[in-house]
């Protein structure tokens, strides 16, 4: 009868998943497809994943750039596949060359890949190959693969003891398997930022050259590792040669069109002034201080640890790994809710509590103890935390010091001399630091890129950099009154 009622479960289980599939059609296609989510709730998880990039990213501020991106965003969406969603789109704070999208119309491009980009054209290319992704439901179409796979596991367990042992493993492997775009829908999307940019007047032949570009930074950080926007992007073959065919069969279709936009000069001086490369104004290292010159702190971490700055939090290791010190802010409005709030969130045991002093600012620390048990065994773990709860103005600072039980009194010393080091930053040199900005400058004398930067006192280990940044080689030729990007303060 168990067995029984366990196949009854999966036959109604496999109907409703018949249901819903049968009721999918893309919009780009007019095919029917495996999609376990509606628009409405596209839109909604958009909506939530949202302030997760920005919290992740952080959001750059520039009212002339986002005005213009969003007008051409919503010129594109106009003519896609989708014309009724309503399409977001936002600039990341991060020197980070990419773009990316999310379910619902959601289109980010990052500080890093505006400065990389060389003429409308190319923007206009890129955002309409996310917007691709978007009105192809790629991101959708992927989840709804994990989520039919899961179902049809959870069905497996109903009807199988025995395959329920394996399901858990089999579940991880499912989140993994649709981590990135396929190449089919690589090209797709590659078709349709072609489709949609022709539509609305700009020549997509440069977003081909803008793949190009993307291939010489793949060869010249090949020691670095892959830019991130190639990471996410697997190149899917000679993408140049398919976009630039693409590009010249759209334009033998609208023939209504006189001339195919590019507007280098005019995407030049929008983007001259924008941040370029690290912001020390959210946080930089000299040596091994931390300096944040907004907020005005300091504090120093043990040295040959690594170090990472996130806009919500730094992270400081060890190389072993055996320890972790996260840096922090509280949105409470008193140190003790800081100190209360947080142990109650990470469900942390308090063993220890006192009311201190760092550099003269009020502070608490706690010592807890944090139990993590093993899904599969079910064996214990248990982590000691060591936290410092400093106030600084209207502010309240954060720090964990993690280790295990078996080794936190080995780290206890490096993570709580770290913890009384945190002090008001008053030294001005460090607080009055600014960050490199993308300059856009006119070209005074003919000659090589290369006498450009020597004429403007372009460094000469920049200039490989920048010629990149210009889509150029040092030896090529320049005239007069040529807009060029240089960097500088």
């Amino acid at each position: 009868m168990k067995r029984l009622t366990a196949l009854i479960n999966l036959a109604l289980l496999i109907t409703v998943i018949a249901a819903v599939v049968s009721c999918a059609v893309n919009p780009v296609t007019g095919k029917r497809q495996i999609m376990l989510m509606s628009e409405a709730d596209e839109v909604q998880q958009g909506l939530a994943y949202d302030p997760q990039v920005i919290s992740t990213f952080g959001e750059y501020k520039d009212d002339e750039i986002l005005s213009f991106l969003q007008s051409r965003t919503n010129e594109m969406g106009l003519i896609s596949h989708r014309p009724k969603l309503q399409y977001h789109i936002k600039i990341l704070d991060s020197p980070v060359v990419n773009a990316f999208a999310v379910p619902g119309g959601f289109i980010y491009l990052t500080r890093g890949i505006l400065a990389q980009l060389n003429n409308e054209a190319e923007l206009v290319g890129v955002i309409g190959h996310e917007m691709g992704h978007v009105t192809a439901r790629h991101s959708v179409s992927q989840m709804s693969k994990q989520q039919l796979g899961q179902l049809l596991l959870i069905g497996g367990m109903i009807a199988s003891e025995k395959f329920a042992q394996y399901a858990e493993v089999a579940m991880q492997g499912m989140q993994l398997l649709f981590l990135k775009f396929s190449r089919d829908d690589e090209r797709q999307a590659d078709a349709l930022g072609v489709e949609y940019s022709s539509k609305i007047g700009y020549d997509a032949h440069k977003m081909a050259d803008f793949f190009r570009v993307l291939q010489k930074m793949n060869m010249s950080e090949s020691e670095g590792g892959v830019p991130t926007f190639l990471s996410t992007h697997p190149d899917p073959g000679d993408r140049y040669n398919s976009v630039n065919q693409t590009a010249t069969e759209w334009q033998s279709k609208l023939t209504g069109t006189a001339s195919w936009k590019v507007n280098a000069d005019n995407y030049l001086q929008m983007i001259d002034g924008i941040v370029y490369g690290e912001d020390p104004r959210q946080g930089y290292v000299e040596g091994t201080t931390f300096y944040h010159p907004e907020l005005k702190f300091r504090f120093t971490y043990p040295a040959g640890w690594q170090y990472q700055n996130q806009p919500t939090q730094v992270n400081m290791a060890p190389q072993d790994g055996k320890a972790l010190l996260v840096f922090t802010l509280s949105g409470q409005k008193t140190l003790q809710a800081a100190a209360d709030s947080t142990i109650a969130q990470l469900g942390l045991t308090l063993q220890s509590r006192r009311s201190i002093t760092v550099n003269g600012l009020p502070a608490i620390t706690t010592t807890s103890q944090q139990v993590l048990q093993d899904q599969n065994t079910g064996a214990k773990a248990v982590n000691m935390v060591l936290s410092y709860f400093i106030q600084l103005d209207n502010y309240f600072y954060v720090f964990h010091g993690v280790s295990t039980e078996a080794d936190f009194a080995a780290y206890l010393n490096p993570l709580e001399s770290t913890m009384k080091t945190f002090a008001r930053l008053t030294d001005q040199s460090k607080i009055n630091v600014k960050p490199n900005k993308l300059l856009v400058r006119r070209v005074q004398r003919a000659g090589t890129l290369a006498d450009a930067f020597a004429y403007y006192g372009v460094k000469q280990e920049m200039r490989d950099e920048l010629a990149l940044l210009n889509d150029m080689e040092l030896t090529d030729k320049v005239q007069v009154g040529k807009l060029i990007k240089i960097v500088g303060q």
